[in-house]
């Protein structure tokens, strides 16, 4: 089994910063893409961020400059840090994984618990 763990989230303030950590653990053979993802109260959870296991990003447009995405495919582990936060990045953040857990079988994607960022104005 895999699991995905959160952490970093908190309150902060307006224009202030956070990291984000998510660690994957458990049966592992290899891990593809991963990524961060958001969900605010009554809103679809989005995408924030994804990047490859060759390390290729991509970023949803309302983060770019201010959210950066990073991985250590050694700690199996991700990072978001996040810059100059706005009231709207408000919402709980889920990290996602691709992961393959054995030599024959298939991929899944596994999702963390999330993690609660809230931003004040």
């Amino acid at each position: 089994q895999v699991q995905l763990v959160e952490s970093g989230g908190g309150l902060v303030q307006a224009g202030g910063s956070l990291r984000l950590s998510c660690a994957a653990s458990g049966s592992i053979f290899r891990i593809d893409d991963m990524g961060w993802y958001r969900q605010a109260p009554a809103k679809q959870r989005e995408l924030v961020a994804t990047i490859t296991n060759g390390g290729t990003i991509n970023y949803a447009d309302s983060v770019k400059g201010r959210f950066t995405i990073s991985r250590d495919n050694a700690k199996n582990t991700i990072y978001l840090q996040m810059n100059s936060l706005k009231p709207e990045d408000t919402a709980v953040y889920y990290c996602n994984a691709d992961v393959k857990t054995r030599v024959i079988g298939p991929t899944y994607k596994y999702w963390g618990q999330g993690t609660q960022v809230t931003v004040s104005s």
